[in-house]
């Protein structure tokens, strides 16, 4: 037996150096969050299909790109809240078997109305497996390299949105529109026994009182770093205090935790609306407003996902050296200014214009929206984490509700330059949002950030 204090069980945390076994714990829960962004987003690549088979008004495409969102809306907080009750891993797979049966249910879809039913459901596990997997990574790692070590695992998400666009190329104009919804939820019952390879989250154990089993797990945790490291292990050098605070939702809007609450809603919904507004209709307003012919459209929606993900990796290696904050204020600017250009160009602006800009913005605001996923678990403490990662990712969820329909509205009204309007002020306010909290989180122990 370990030291078997709450304390002590951080400290051994802190003390591991990184090995294959950190890798390969990121690599399983990593399998889900990349089915998670492909099936996200493979409603937006099979919709050009979708339009002319069922024949599509715009406020219907913007209800049908709304439906899996608003059951992610309502499964982000309540995933997040049994994950504090039952534990992190538990719940993973919950959300595993939702995502997995319904994106299937999408591939036998009958009718317009079914879609956007399975959809809904499936989101639920969609809403519920992001929030709740990287408060289980960010708990596993220590505060030294936290922001890379988190953002490298979340960089499988939008190479599951950049699999999805890539995919859909071949898939959707030769195999059919429904092999995208079986592909993308075929792998995902993988992660369901592979889940088994991994364990309950220690710092979640030791919170809820059980220190037999976090040193259990601590102690089989330290034999395997051990032996792939090939040397002993540093002494415990960091311990804390135990957290005693209360699990309670109201903490969220309680004494240092309000200002951090509102300002990672505001980031969370300004991200999205531009991140998710983009991703879900470039392919439609290729096809719609430029007449690309449907590859062609495909092809140049797919360039975003590519930046997103090279961007992402620069983000990776900036969160932990020059910190949190200055990333994202940078992002959201650089974000934005792509945006603003567009609708200074006005209708004017050609397909591969657009196509170049939205490539730039799509791939500054993926830095906020892969970075916030490192930064929201670290304002929270134990208590709270998970659930207040959920709430605050909600709120991408309400905006990619919003956005998708504000697309829809304003394209039958006026021309497409207003669009780009909208989601460039979203790209100002996020900056000011990063502004109003203080707090950086680079290097800082977990406890240290949210006492």
């Amino acid at each position: 037996m370990g030291l078997a204090t709450a304390g002590a069980i951080i400290g051994r945390i802190e003390r591991l150096p990184s090995t294959f076994w950190h890798v390969k714990v990121r690599a399983i829960v990593g399998t889900a969050t990349f089915f998670d962004g492909f099936d996200a987003v493979a409603i937006a690549f099979v919709l050009p299909a979708l339009i002319g088979l069922w024949h599509l008004q715009p406020s219907e495409i913007g209800l049908l790109l709304s439906s899996g969102f608003a059951g992610q809306l309502i499964g982000a907080p309540l995933f997040g809240w049994l994950a504090e009750r039952y534990g992190r891993i538990r719940v993973l797979n919950w959300t595993i078997l939702i995502l997995s049966v319904f994106g299937l249910a999408c591939a036998f879809a009958w009718s317009y109305w079914s879609l956007a039913a399975f959809r809904f459901i499936q989101g639920l596990g969609l809403g519920g497996e992001i929030p709740v997997a990287a408060t289980f990574v960010s708990e596993i790692s220590k505060a030294e390299r936290r922001g890379r070590f988190v953002l490298l695992y979340q960089l499988l998400l939008p190479l599951g949105f950049m699999a999805a666009s890539l995919s859909s190329i071949v898939i959707v104009p030769n195999l059919g529109w429904q092999w995208m919804f079986i592909v993308g939820a075929a792998p995902a019952f993988l992660t369901i026994y592979l889940r088994r390879l991994v364990p309950e989250s220690p710092r979640w154990l030791a919170r809820h009182g059980d220190l037999t089993k976090a040193d259990q797990i601590m102690t089989d945790i330290e034999t395997i770093v051990e032996r792939e490291s090939g040397r002993p292990l540093p002494p415990v050098t960091k311990t804390v205090d135990s957290q005693s605070s209360s699990g309670h939702w109201t903490k969220l809007f309680e004494g240092i935790y309000l200002r951090r609450t509102i300002t990672v809603w505001i980031m969370w919904f300004c991200a999205a609306t531009i991140g998710y507004g983009l991703l879900v209709w470039l392919p439609t307003i290729f096809r719609t407003v430029y007449k690309l012919p449907l590859q062609e459209a495909l092809i140049y929606s797919s360039l975003s996902n590519v930046t997103v993900l090279i961007s992402g990796l620069c983000a990776a290696f900036l969160v932990d050296r020059i910190g949190r904050r200055p990333v994202f204020v940078v992002a959201f600017l650089f974000g934005g200014l792509p945006l603003f250009i567009l609708w200074l160009i006005g209708k004017e602006a050609s397909a591969s214009t657009v196509m170049l800009m939205a490539a730039t913005a799509a791939s500054m605001i993926s830095m906020v929206q892969l970075g916030i996923w490192t930064y929201t678990p670290e304002l929270y403490p134990t208590s709270i984490r998970s659930f207040g990662t959920g709430t605050a990712s909600a709120w991408a969820r309400a905006a990619s509700i919003v956005a998708p329909n504000m697309v829809a509205f304003i394209i039958t009204r006026t021309d497409i330059s207003a669009i780009f309007l909208m989601f460039a002020l979203a790209g100002v306010i996020g900056a000011l949002a990063v502004l109003l909290c203080p707090v950086e989180t680079k290097g800082k122990l977990l406890e240290e950030i949210s006492p």
